[in-house]
């Protein structure tokens, strides 16, 4: 199935905040004002995301769109999340993030996005109960690792090889509980769970219990199952709803649309 394909932001795009920050010492004046900015943004995603409760993050590429099975797999993911109990989370954008998005309205439940400011990327797709904006992908998933109680990789490219390894990275060193981390979509990971079975357990690069964190299915309702049985079991999903402040003018989120 031919699939339209987004901008090549590497040969397009111009130079950004980020970019900016990551070509090497500059002013310390500009340094200054950089991390500033950056604990700005910071601090306005733990304010925004706050009381979204117990949230499951979904990964997936931009590039699949409606009507690919792919979508159709993830919106199942989503729906099963919701049906569940979970805060779907995504990075906010179009394709498979959009469908996770849409599954948890589909299932009546709440639907968050964390998406990433470009010259090019399309807007907040249009199935969020409550979004923010970044400028700086290193602030964007720390707030998509903060809030969850579990993890989805749904097909995808590059970034979403980046955000799920970094999660199971930060799992490996104890940085983060070991949360469950689901991989949907047998055929499309087979590859990969090849190369992670038989190249770096075989060669000791990573330990059997870094494979045992991993579930790949493709059913939605057992990757929700995984995640939730887990959740449980480790935390009881005894979550409570932090305290509203009224001197710091927080506001409790609305309830899903």
């Amino acid at each position: 199935m031919s699939e339209p394909r987004p901008p090549e932001w590497g040969k397009s795009t111009p130079d950004t905040e980020e970019r900016r920050f990551l070509e090497g010492p500059a002013r310390r004046g500009s340094e200054l004002r950089r991390a500033l900015k950056i604990f700005g943004e910071c601090i306005r995603g733990f304010r925004g995301l706050h009381f979204v409760g117990p949230c499951v993050t979904v990964f997936g590429s931009a590039r699949f769109g409606e009507g690919h099975p792919y979508y159709t797999l993830t919106r199942g993911v989503g729906e099963a999340l919701a049906r569940a109990g979970f805060t779907v989370m995504t990075g906010g954008g179009p394709g498979l993030m959009e469908a996770a998005n849409r599954g948890a309205k589909d299932a009546g439940g709440r639907s968050v996005g964390c998406n990433i400011i470009l010259p090019q990327e399309a807007k907040p797709n249009a199935y969020l109960d409550h979004w923010i904006e970044f400028h700086y992908f290193f602030v964007r998933k720390l707030m998509l690792a903060k809030y969850s109680f579990g993890f989805v990789g749904a097909p995808g490219g590059y970034g979403t090889l980046d955000e799920i390894f970094e999660v199971a990275t930060l799992i490996q060193t104890g940085k983060l509980h070991d949360f469950p981390v689901v991989f949907v979509g047998r055929d499309y990971w087979a590859s990969l769970v090849h190369f992670i079975r038989g190249t770096l357990l075989e060669k000791e690069a990573i330990c059997a219990e870094d494979i045992d964190r991993i579930v790949i299915t493709d059913d939605p309702d057992e990757a929700a199952a995984v995640i939730r049985e887990h959740g449980m079991r480790r935390f009881g999903l005894s979550y409570a709803a932090p305290k509203r402040r009224r001197l710091l003018f927080e506001r409790p989120l609305p309830p899903p649309r």
